[in-house]
């Protein structure tokens, strides 16, 4: 309902014609009732009030009503040039009074001269004559009524029926043509009504489909803006496969339902109220059995939700377990593979299958019950109305197209409930995915721009410093990283090495503002970085990650990923990053395919255009998180010496695993279990840093560490 009332105009516009629609709907079965009962049992005459009245007849009739009422007959006659009476254009309800007046007088004046052979002249001229009077014709028509009982009104209404019959023939009326026209007029009617109700329907459904569509496109861009806005923090906290299923499974289901109540639900209650309203207008005396009807749906609904509303909700999870494994395995298949370890993933995929399943196979075995528990009460309230109906149609209180017109109403009514409950299979669901949509739309982010950052300026130099920075992960115990302090300048390239697990690469992502410090603070020319806009930020940094990233497309797309980046700077990026050698080798060259994550490349190829996309960024820092780890000796020291020459003035940052990597940085940070165990040159630290020394010794010989001593600039 939050996702509809942003659509506001949209849901008016189609409760308007719903509203329009239900009107057509619940019209059709009274033309029904009345093509039944008036065009084919009373051969068109739909009230017992003659359109046209020989003189004779209607002064005949004069006698018959009370002389009170005398007026108001003579009032809705007019005389013709032929003799006759013409009835004047009456409103409905009009001739609704005019039928009660004229039914009884009717049938009296009929019985009369039926039973006693005497014309309606002899009778008027026997009341002129003082033999009879008027009083004494009334009180007979009173009598009369009396004996009828609680079926005279019926009775009445058929025996005038008949009369105004007799009266069309007697004027020389062809009776099947009158029928016909009759019957013609309402069905065009039906007809008509019929073509709204289609024509309201469709509109409908386009506005319906429209407004879900517009609904599904509106959260997924917003998930998908919250999510980029996220920081490493947050996607872990959702899971990566979680955020995926939140933006397409459980988008798709609210977006479904969406349309559902639009066209259903909302359209329920309007044709529930209108069909009640409708079964009070038909006068059967059975609205108790829509009563029974209406418990019984409530009751058999309340149940079943009550029963299936937890297994929805657990629902979700299962498919966030599902996504979650099947996107391990499908990433780790190589691996897997490589461990024999198929068997294994097989079963562990099939038990998160089969959990799925099971609760998918409870939910559907529960709410397949819904329909025929449903068919059953639909048709037990037929045959009770038939029943009872029946008997009313044999005591004469009730016509058949009345009881047509009732069981008609009393389905509508009773699929209005059917509806909802069609819909209310998928509504917990969709609440639950509604649920989830929300926790990450309303998840506020660690990482923020201030509310007045440091503003644009085109004078940046680049120049990083930490300034006794400490780091602890959400919910970690300890710090990953403490008391760091160093500065990277222009020009200058700073490393960071030490053993898996110091905090190399932590170190590294406090810079981007991927993470923020817990203590201390990380500065850009002097300016605590959480003062400047992120984008402002990261317009400065060339950041290249541990795992190289690249993104469907083409080779030219991923080096200029970062915008605004012309052909020359791609190839002179993808030269210095010695990835220019591989691409020309391809057919399409800078235009050949990339897949998905980079699959149709290697791991070395794969890391060289990461770097190049950085480098074709020309940024003013530059990070590389062990981004030289899958390069081969010969093209680790190429790549380095070109980089050089391109960042002359730029920070340059390099997280390594490789001393030799690193042996010519103007400074080296060792880290040691999150603290700085030595900073200097690699000279300076095989001279005063023992932890640099050990991790030297493991990956150089003596005589390397002889010759990279004393090994220039």
């Amino acid at each position: 309902m939050k996702y509809l009332g942003e659509h506001k105009a949209a849901v008016l516009i189609i409760f308007v014609l719903l509203i329009v629609q239900a009107y057509c709907d619940l019209s059709l079965p009274q033309y029904m009732s009345d093509i039944v009962d008036i065009g084919i049992q009373q051969s068109g005459i739909a009230y017992a009030v003659p359109e046209e009245l020989r003189e004779q007849t209607f002064h005949g009739l004069l006698l018959f009503v009370p002389e009170e009422d005398e007026a108001k007959l003579r009032d809705s006659y007019e005389k013709a040039e032929d003799g006759n009476y013409k009835l004047k254009d009456l409103s409905e309800e009009e001739l609704q009074e005019m039928e009660k007046l004229l039914g009884m007088p009717m049938v009296a004046m009929s019985s009369m001269t039926e039973e006693t052979g005497m014309e309606i002249g002899v009778l008027q001229a026997m009341i002129e004559g003082g033999q009879m009077t008027k009083e004494q014709v009334l009180q007979a028509e009173q009598a009369a009524k009396e004996k009828m009982g609680d079926m005279g009104e019926s009775i009445i209404s058929q025996r005038a029926r008949l009369v105004v019959k007799e009266e069309y023939e007697a004027l020389g009326y062809h009776m099947a043509d009158y029928q016909n026209r009759y019957m013609l007029r309402t069905g065009g009617k039906m007809l008509a009504v019929s073509v709204i109700m289609m024509l309201a329907a469709i509109v409908v459904g386009f506005f319906a489909s429209r407004t879900s569509a517009k609904i599904g496109m509106s959260l997924r861009d917003r998930v998908f803006k919250k999510v980029v806005k996220f920081s490493n923090s947050e996607i872990e906290k959702f899971s990566t496969a979680s955020l995926i299923t939140r933006s397409t499974n459980d988008i798709q289901q609210v977006q479904m339902v969406s349309v559902l109540l639009l066209r259903m639900i909302l359209y329920a209650p309007i044709i529930g109220i209108g069909g009640v309203l409708k079964v009070t207008g038909t006068k059967t005396g059975m609205g108790w059995i829509i009563g029974i009807a209406v418990g019984s749906i409530i009751l058999l609904v309340g149940v079943l939700m009550s029963v299936t509303m937890p297994k929805f909700k657990k629902m979700q999870t299962l498919v966030d377990r599902l996504n979650l494994v099947s996107r391990e395995i499908l990433t780790g298949v190589p691996v897997i593979r490589a461990f024999s370890r198929e068997k294994f993933e097989e079963k562990r995929f099939a038990g998160a299958n089969e959990d799925l399943m099971r609760t998918q196979l409870f939910t559907s075995r529960v709410m397949s019950m819904m329909m025929p528990a449903m068919m059953l009460i639909m048709n037990c309230i037929t045959v009770m109305i038939v029943w009872f109906g029946a008997k009313g149609v044999d005591l004469g209180n009730l016509q058949v197209g009345d009881m047509m017109a009732f069981i008609t109403y009393t389905m509508q009514i009773v699929m209005a409930f059917l509806m909802i409950t069609m819909v209310s299979v998928m509504l917990p669901r969709a609440g639950v995915a509604a649920d989830r949509i929300e926790e990450v739309i309303r998840t506020k982010e660690t990482i923020l721009d201030p509310p007045e950052s440091a503003g644009s300026r085109g004078n940046w130099r680049g120049e990083v410093a930490f300034e006794d920075v400490s780091f602890r992960y959400p919910g970690a115990d300890e710090d990953a990283v403490c008391h760091i302090s160093f500065r990277a300048r222009p020009g200058q390239t700073t490393a960071i090495i030490g053993s898996t697990g110091c905090g190399k690469s932590t170190v590294l992502n406090l810079i981007p503002r991927f993470y923020d410090v817990t203590a201390g603070r990380v500065t850009m020319d002097g300016v605590d970085i959480r003062q400047m806009s992120q984008k402002e930020l990261r317009s400065l940094i060339g950041y290249v990650p541990q795992k190289g990233v690249l993104f469907s497309g083409t080779i030219a797309s991923n080096i200029g990923f970062a915008g605004s980046i012309t052909e020359e700077q791609v190839q002179e990026a993808a030269e210095i990053a010695q990835a220019q050698a591989f691409i020309l080798e391809k057919e399409g060259q800078y235009a050949s395919p990339i897949a998905q994550g980079g699959t149709n490349v290697s791991g070395g190829q794969k890391q060289r255009i990461s770097i190049a996309r950085a480098i074709a960024k020309n940024p003013k820092v530059y990070l590389f998180d062990d981004s030289f780890s899958a390069l081969d000796y010969k093209t680790d020291v190429a790549l380095r010496k070109a980089l050089g020459k391109k960042t002359k003035e730029a920070a340059v940052i390099i997280v390594a695993q490789r001393i030799s990597t690193i042996l010519h940085a103007d400074q080296i940070i060792v880290l040691e279990e999150g603290a700085v165990a030595g900073i200097g040159t690699h000279r300076e630290l095989m001279e005063n840093c023992e932890t640099y020394q050990e991790i030297a010794k493991s990956q150089l010989s003596e005589e390397e560490l002889v010759n990279q001593g004393g090994a220039g600039q």
